[in-house]
């Protein structure tokens, strides 16, 4: 089966670059690359979980019902159509995973194109022009605008004590950043962060920011972690991000994403998107959780930055799953943020929704979901409108890290990592490719959608596939990732 199938049809008459880049992935798919997508059949799922399990849960699931329900009704909207079910292969919403059927959408990716039809055709054009679209696209209608008014934050070292992490001696800091609530006293914001130094460290380290956090709202629509049925290469049982950080004389950070914000439209009340709205209801084009988390690693990194330990213009960001969605969120909105590592982040991350397959745009709009966005972004999900009016998409995301180098990790769909669609972030990945050239970087390595296990880094964007399913996060890509990163952070400085 062709992967053109996963390419919507294109206006060839249009930028020649992109013509000719996308026409390479339609004739170039290594067999054994196929075999991890096409056969549908293959994509297992478990039986259908209807409820979160606690009764805490279902309270914030119902007080999500509320939200969304009243954002519905302040959009005029009749309704919205259901997100898509990756656990039950008979539901009427059952997640599509046929290529044949992944393509409903024939408009094309050309994020060099302006609103007004004209071509941005230089370097300036895209800081000018084209990027501020780009930009402002995304604040209005997908992640929402970041207030003006936001409060400063001011770190704390709570205690700092030597480790040993993964056999390296290691100098921790716990961190709190107290959010200034003077403008409402009724709220506290008060960030964790963690930063981890290499102890014998010679000079300022290049560091990698982390999300951490817990007390999530479960996903009802999404698949397992693990799914059965598939021969796994066993657990992941390989060094994590932590240990070969600290080995190459590396650091680390983690923010507690959830001390920012509640990952629940019941906390948009709360933290700071509560904050700066003086805790009542967020307007329609309010910032949404991602882009609140994003909000909180760019305080991080104001820390980062001024600890006259680390590199200040060498610090990473990466994030696995919704994780992964807020990091490439942070570097897309951050310039400061020298390198990515954005791994399996689907829907609202990495991967283009206009390319229906696993996790889609009415996944987003679920009542799980629809609070890491913007209010605006209900309407896509009800008719008449859809994935295909968006203004901008997921290949838009990446092209705003441009210049900077970032690297797109996903997981074996068999193993369990369908629901992200690899082959939808592979596309987006490329359609970024000419703003990366136009700004004299090189794009993906290659048009031809790899093999499993692939590793693409000889251009700024990287891009792997491993083995391993969603549970696995980032780790058997990190050593993928460590190698790519040390063609910008070089090693030989310490």
């Amino acid at each position: 089966m062709a992967f053109s199938q996963y390419i919507p049809a294109h206006p060839w008459k249009t930028r020649p670059v992109i013509a000719a880049s996308l026409l390479a992935v339609l004739l170039a798919v290594p067999s054994a690359a196929q075999s991890a997508y096409f056969k549908n059949s293959n994509v297992p799922r478990l039986p259908e979980r209807t409820a979160p399990e606690t009764p805490e849960h279902q309270k914030l699931l119902q007080d999500n019902r509320s939200e969304r329900q009243r954002e519905i009704e302040a959009l005029h909207l009749a309704g919205l159509r259901d997100g898509t079910d990756g656990r039950n292969p008979d539901a009427p919403n059952a997640a599509n995973y046929d290529p044949a059927l992944a393509n409903p959408y024939p408009r094309p990716s050309d994020v060099l194109r302006m609103e007004g039809g004209a071509e941005t055709t230089t370097a300036s054009l895209w800081w000018a022009e084209r990027r501020p679209e780009i930009v402002a696209a995304f604040e209005r209608e997908i992640y929402g605008r970041m207030p003006d008014n936001v409060p400063g934050v001011t770190w704390k070292v709570v205690s700092t004590k030597t480790e040993t992490v993964g056999g390296v001696k290691a100098v921790v800091k716990e961190l709190t950043g107290h959010v200034d609530n003077s403008a409402y006293p009724a709220l506290s914001v008060e960030i964790a962060m963690t930063e981890t130094l290499p102890a014998n460290a010679k000079g300022r380290v290049p560091v990698i920011l982390q999300y951490g956090g817990g007390n999530r709202l479960p996903q009802a629509n999404r698949p397992s972690e693990l799914l059965p049925n598939y021969k796994t290469p066993g657990p992941y049982t390989g060094p994590d991000g932590r240990t070969q950080l600290l080995k190459l004389g590396w650091g680390f950070a983690t923010v507690d994403a959830n001390t920012v914000q509640a990952d629940n439209a019941a906390g948009l009340t709360a933290g700071i998107i509560g904050l700066v709205n003086k805790g009542q209801p967020r307007k329609l084009d309010d910032w949404g959780v991602l882009r609140a988390w994003g909000w909180g690693a760019s305080r991080a990194l104001d820390y980062l930055q001024s600890d006259p330990k680390v590199a200040a213009d060498e610090i990473g960001i990466t994030g696995h799953s919704r994780a992964g969605k807020a990091a490439i969120v942070a570097m897309a909105f951050d310039p400061r943020f020298a390198i990515g590592f954005i791994s399996s982040s689907g829907g609202g991350g990495a991967k283009l929704l206009r390319h229906y397959y696993g996790e889609t745009l009415e996944s987003l709009t679920s009542p799980e979901e629809f609070h890491w966005m913007a209010g605006n972004f209900l309407k896509y999900a009800a008719d008449p409108l859809n994935a295909n009016d968006l203004p901008v998409d997921g290949d838009a995301m990446i092209a705003l890290c441009a210049p900077r180098p970032v690297f797109i990790s996903v997981g074996n769909p068999e193993a369990g990592d369908a629901w992200v669609d690899a082959p939808g972030t592979f596309m987006a990945a490329v359609a970024a490719g000419p703003v990366y050239q136009l700004l004299g970087k090189k794009p993906l390595e290659s048009d031809s959608f790899p093999a499993l296990g692939t590793p693409l880094l000889g251009g700024d964007i990287g891009y792997r596939q491993h083995d391993y399913g969603h549970g696995a996060a980032q780790g058997p890509n990190w050593e993928t990732f460590l190698k790519f990163a040390q063609k910008y952070f070089k090693v030989e400085k310490r």
